[in-house]
């Protein structure tokens, strides 16, 4: 332990060892100390002094201290609180910081997912499902940092780099506006950055939505994959996409190195020389030699000011990636979309009316030639014809997933552009050629968790088309735990709890879009017996290739090439020989066949 003395008038204290001796008067403080024989002896260079002292016990000692005591406790008091109130501010920056970034990346993620229900249905035609995943998950989670962490590093530097400036101006003006060059420096290295980690960014953004979609159609695919033992090919094409991600993020990860932490270590030193040699200099002779100190002052400040800088250009990196992953969000948000209507309106009875439709997806090539036709309420009218002779885009225009470039197509004389896509679609139902089931419970599927479907209502639906008869064989029957897509279940089951699930909704408008084409016979025949009842008092419209299925229809439309050429009952076009009648003679000449 260090030796320590405290001197009050003529005594004096002095430690030797770990003790403590009183010694009345003055005595010297340095030198030798030893205690022998009641006497204090202090040897130092010049001579050997000896002294009468007096041993004291520690609650002694602790009375010439005590004065001391309350300003010391003070001064820890203030720093502890001090140091609890910086901690509390540090908290609250930390807290709210995070807060607000989760705030609004969970704002950014409701509007962008809101507005996918309101982009028109071909831009998924043309958009893996992958890169719209990427776009909702991926970028917006890019964003988080920005909120987090550069916002308010920035922000800070940017305030002490003025602080400092300021200091630096009442010091010497000259010298302060030479360091104002630290702006245009930081100007041309964001500058700089922009451009290549701009392009560089963009690269890895897409990349890795094209590395999600890739993933996701694997997936999708396996069993296809490792039918046809794709595997190999499979994972090259990955590989191509993981070597190109790689291969920029080096880029990027180069051009951070050249222009972050190394690059402002270099400037630094090199004003460090400048300022030394030009200013330093000058210091040397007589006259300047009180700019000595003013000269330190400004290294040191030179040093603070760089250390803000440092901050800054340490956040470009993240500050780039925000910026391309917010273009990419907002590049999705800007897409035109539509509002969401759900305003009830009255139940239509299903009067339908094409008048001189023509309809085209890439508004050049036309799939549909003003075609015109009528349905009336409750009647079943059926669509056949070869593959391209645009069935399902009937179906796509009365449910409105694409509006028609020429004529009108009206529900009960209204014009279904006149309501919403969500009013036209709010008393029709539509069964698919392929069925697609959600995660959830074979009746969750069927109700769609609309509240105004009961239980009992989606099991009737379930046992009106036969449903029930390999539900109420599984172990939770009706409430049986339905995988994504209903892996679980055959093809032909699928489409039955599909077909219960538009019969629930009771819906005015019956669309079968191919719903037999992969069923069974027996299956079918089910189904058919079903529609038997459940085609009264409501319009029913089949899309079908097995001509077997739609012979009791009211009307049976026959299209070719995108044209109405063929109309009437099933009687009446055998009787025509015409390109129904082609169809007819084939398919039966198939089945004898096959028999």
């Amino acid at each position: 332990m260090k030796d320590q003395e405290k001197v009050f008038g003529k005594n004096t204290i002095l430690m030797v060892g770990k003790d403590y001796f009183l010694v009345d008067g003055s005595v010297p403080l340095t030198g030798n100390r030893q205690f022998k024989n009641g006497e204090l002896q202090i040897k130092t260079s010049s001579a050997t002094n000896s002294y009468a002292a007096q041993k004291l016990a520690l609650d002694e000692l602790y009375t010439f201290f005590k004065p001391e005591q309350r300003p010391i406790i003070y001064l820890l008091g203030l720093y502890v609180l001090l140091l609890i109130i910086a901690g509390f501010f540090q908290f609250s920056q930390t807290y709210l910081l995070q807060k607000t970034s989760n705030q609004i990346v969970r704002k950014m993620r409701k509007d962008i997912f809101a507005h996918t229900q309101r982009i028109p249905i071909d831009y998924y035609v043309n958009q893996p499902a992958g890169k719209i995943v990427a776009r909702v998950t991926n970028d917006t989670e890019a964003i988080r940092d920005l909120y987090e962490r550069v916002l308010s590093i920035i922000v800070t530097s940017i305030i002490y780099m003025g602080g400092v400036m300021i200091a630096l101006f009442i010091l010497d003006v000259k010298l302060a506006a030479i360091c104002l060059v630290v702006i245009p420096l930081i100007y041309c290295w964001m500058k700089v950055y922009k451009y290549f980690g701009s392009k560089y960014n963009k690269v890895i953004r897409s990349t890795i939505s094209a590395i999600n979609a890739n993933i996701n159609e694997a997936i999708q695919g396996m069993p296809i994959i490792q039918a046809f033992r794709m595997e190999n090919k499979t994972k090259g094409d990955f590989e191509v996409l993981n070597e190109r991600n790689f291969t920029y993020q080096r880029k990027l990860v180069r051009l951070s190195a050249l222009t972050s932490y190394n690059l402002v270590t270099v400037f630094r030193n090199l004003a460090f020389v400048l300022f030394i040699w030009y200013f330093g200099s000058s210091s040397l002779h007589l006259e300047g030699v009180l700019s000595i100190g003013m000269l330190y002052a400004f290294v040191d400040y030179l040093t603070r000011l760089f250390e803000p800088v440092e901050n800054i250009v340490n956040q470009l990196p993240l500050i780039e990636q925000a910026r391309v992953a917010g273009g990419r969000v907002f590049e999705l948000l800007d897409h035109e979309g539509e509002n969401v209507k759900t305003e009830n309106v009255s139940r239509y009875q299903g009067n339908i009316r094409f008048d001189n439709v023509s309809f085209a997806y890439n508004e050049k090539d036309y799939v549909l030639k003003n075609i015109s036709f009528e349905v009336k309420a409750g009647q079943t009218a059926a669509f056949v014809g070869h593959t391209g002779s645009g069935k399902s885009s009937i179906m796509n225009l009365l449910f409105r997933f694409y509006d028609p470039q020429k004529g009108d197509i009206t529900i009960d004389g209204v014009k279904t552009t006149d309501w919403s896509r969500q009013q036209v679609r709010s008393y029709m139902g539509i069964v698919l050629q392929d069925p697609f089931l959600f995660s959830g419970t074979i009746l969750s599927n069927v109700t769609m968790n609309d509240p105004a479907i009961t239980r009992e209502s989606a099991i009737r639906a379930l046992k009106a088309v036969g449903a029930d008869r390999f539900i109420e064989k599984m172990p939770d029957e009706y409430d049986e735990e339905v995988t994504e897509g209903g892996t679980t279940f055959s093809l032909g089951e699928r489409q039955l709890i599909s077909f219960a699930r538009a019969l629930a909704f009771n819906p005015a408008i019956l669309i079968l879009d191919e719903a037999t084409a992969n069923i069974d016979t027996e299956t079918e025949s089910i189904i058919q017996q079903a529609l038997e009842i459940l085609k009264k008092g409501r319009t029913t419209l089949v899309i079908a290739h097995r001509l077997s299925t739609i012979q009791q229809a009211d009307q049976i439309f026959v299209l070719e090439q995108g044209s109405l050429m063929e109309e009437g009952n099933h009687e009446k076009l055998i009787s025509e020989k015409g390109i129904y009648y082609q169809m007819y003679q084939m398919q039966q000449g198939s089945s004898r066949q096959a028999v």
